[in-house]
């Protein structure tokens, strides 16, 4: 199925701005949904929905999907085939200092959009979830078929209650829902907390990068384009229920109902200083290190296991870290005139 009306929330930003110049390309009909907060420079998202309003297909709603009246009467007027929910309160750490925020978009907001597809007849819901779902499990690679109830950081617990929250409106509703678990996303129109764009600045900038855990960490880092192609994959493989889910073995990765969870990660986790080896020579310039402990919320590793994204839609993403970094690296002098 080739759904053609389709609503991304979090339009400008990183991920939603990808697969929106995706899914405008194929012909489908992309309306954005973004409040433009100023989490980050506002200037990059404005710019982001400069490169979406160069097509007829497109049209930018700005408001918050918190607001439960304006989002209602959005679904309400589009009758929209497919909802990607791509908005929320990110950042592991940014939740240790204003948790409200996380709580207003990633649970009011998810909320009223699991609304918008009850009353709407919404065909299929996706939503972003994340590996930091994984919380305080260690064994590796992560599977959805693992249990993830240990979460170590409010934007975790709020990434898992999504994925509940969306359970519920599948058993209650039958609306297919389906949950994405992204790891580690980076490359061009990135944002400018994670930790490529900050390595690129500072060291462009002749500044030290601040490096966590001394530098132990291990990341599943995912080229943004690999997201997109899973999320695009997803988008049209509606969840059904698992007619061998068991009630007394319960899976955790599907349900008795139109219901599922995937990982969009590399399948291979790399050392963080194997990753800014690869930013300096991309640059062509050394950093200068301060290496500082393990930071409050975060994991000490990720990895994915992407078996049932194969089996199901088969894709698995595949583009290295050398290739995926000297392509953010160019945007970065393009973008920034550097």
């Amino acid at each position: 199925m080739n759904y053609k009306k389709i609503l991304i929330t979090g339009a400008a930003g990183f991920i939603g701005h990808g697969l929106a110049l995706r899914l405008l390309a194929e012909g489908r009909t992309v309306i954005g949904l973004d409040n433009l907060n100023d989490y980050y420079d506002v200037q990059l998202k404005r710019d982001r929905l400069v490169n979406l309003q160069k097509y007829d297909n497109f049209r930018h709603e700005e408001f918050d999907m918190a607001n439960r009246e304006q989002t209602a009467a959005l679904f309400a007027t589009e009758q929209f085939d497919v909802v990607v929910n791509l908005a929320a309160q990110a950042g592991v750490r940014y939740s240790l200092i204003n948790p409200h925020s996380y709580v207003d978009t990633n649970l009011v907001g998810f909320v009223n959009l699991l609304e918008g597809c009850r009353h709407n007849k919404v065909k299929h819901f996706v939503y972003a979830s994340s590996s930091s779902v994984y919380g305080a499990n260690t064994k590796m690679p992560f599977s959805t078929h693992d249990n993830v109830d240990h979460p170590v950081s409010l934007y975790a617990a709020s990434k898992k209650a999504n994925e509940l929250m969306a359970h519920t409106y599948s058993h209650l509703f039958n609306i297919p829902t389906t949950g994405l678990r992204f790891f580690t996303v980076y490359g061009p129109w990135g944002r400018p907390d994670m930790a490529l764009f900050l390595f690129t600045k500072a060291i462009l900038e002749n500044r030290p990068i601040d490096v966590f855990n001394n530098g132990e960490m291990e990341r599943d880092f995912t080229y943004i384009d690999d997201i997109v192609e899973g999320v695009v994959r997803i988008v049209d493989h509606v969840a059904t229920a698992n007619p061998n889910w068991s009630s007394y073995s319960p899976d955790p990765a599907t349900s008795y109902c139109p219901w599922r969870v995937y990982n969009i990660g590399n399948n291979n986790k790399e050392k963080l200083m194997r990753y800014i080896e690869v930013v300096e020579d991309c640059i062509g310039k050394k950093a200068q290190k301060n290496f500082l402990p393990m930071q409050q919320g975060d994991v000490p590793a990720t990895y994915a296991d992407v078996s049932d994204l194969i089996s199901d839609v088969g894709f698995k993403p595949e583009t290295s870290i050398e290739t995926g970094i000297g392509k953010f690296v160019e945007w970065y002098r393009g973008y920034y005139k550097i």
